[in-house]
């Protein structure tokens, strides 16, 4: 049986909908025990449709079941309320729209409709359902210049960090990634809660993964072992059946570099750690993070450090 589950805002004296308190995903929260899941975003267009195939066939492996969230962007603080990009359907129509898609999939779901700002909504199903991931499609931007693009992952990131897949709507096929990229900028970090998670995700893949270390020196053996080393004191690789490879490059721009690298004839998957310095601050869109999540040809998974 599907259930769809209405999450409101709070409702102002003059009508406006103000949206209610976000929920705190503290890093040291502990979920409870339950099958794992994943909390996919719909719109209903081309690109949420993408994701949704991915994460359908992405939940195979891990024995997961999806949560299907529906946002009504109706809050006047939705920067992009007035562009006329955003999908206008009545309750009425995205009931009906989230009933067909469900009945039709292979594997246990549950659909919710929220309103207003989308980071507010994906806090509060987080909070709830403790997803192994939040995965949402990208939509086409490449027309549009990366300072006036301010896409829903962007702006998640920045407002409640949690493990997050974005699927290009260029997919040409949407079967579960097994050739890994993980860039990672030489740095120590710590994945908190999320580490087991991933780690598991990983091994239920079967993951033949690579750690890609960009640095502006010179590259040298020594600069991709201290990269690896990094990774396997988070525990990720810990349960992988195919050794983990290295690869260091020497370039002035990473995000360039990650992308050159993070071909679809090479890889299924690329993923980011990204720092809270990479996604807050007036430079966001400048940051390796936005880069590589705004032009990548594969999928990408962000995985916010704590």
């Amino acid at each position: 049986m599907i259930k769809i589950r209405a999450i409101t805002d709070v409702a102002h004296a003059d009508g406006r909908r103000i949206p209610g308190p976000l929920p705190v995903v503290s890093p040291l929260a502990q979920p409870p025990l339950m099958a794992p899941s994943l909390l996919i975003l719909t719109d209903f267009f081309l690109a949420a449709n993408r994701a949704l195939d991915y994460a359908t066939n992405l939940a195979g492996p891990l024995g997961a079941r999806l949560v299907l969230l529906h946002v009504r962007r109706d809050s006047i603080l939705d920067p992009e309320m007035f562009t006329g990009e955003l999908s206008n359907l009545n309750k009425e129509a995205v009931a009906l729209a989230l009933s067909s898609i469900t009945s039709n999939l292979s594997v246990p779901v549950v659909a919710e409709v929220g309103h207003g700002r989308v980071a507010y909504a994906v806090a509060d199903a987080v909070s709830r359902h403790h997803p192994t991931l939040v995965v949402l499609g990208r939509p086409n931007t490449e027309a549009t210049p990366d300072e006036l693009v301010s896409t829903t992952a962007l702006d998640m990131l920045r407002t409640a960090p949690y493990p997050m897949l974005v699927v290009p709507h260029t997919m040409p096929t949407t079967k579960p990634p097994r050739r890994v990229l993980l860039a990672v900028d030489g740095e120590p970090f710590s994945l908190g809660q999320h580490a087991g998670a991933i780690r598991h995700l990983l091994a239920a893949l079967h993951a033949e993964v690579t750690v890609l270390h960009v640095t502006e020196k010179s590259a040298a053996a020594e600069s991709a072992a201290a990269a690896l080393e990094m990774v396997q004191r988070t525990g990720l690789t810990t349960d992988l059946v195919s050794p983990v490879r290295t690869l260091s490059m020497t370039a002035p721009a990473p995000a360039e570099a990650i992308l050159q690298v993070a071909r679809p004839a090479d890889y299924d998957l690329v993923v980011l750690i990204a720092r809270p310095r990479s996604f807050l601050g007036e430079l966001f869109h400048h940051s390796v993070t936005a880069q590589v999540l705004l032009h990548s040809a594969v999928p990408v998974l962000v995985l916010p450090a704590v």
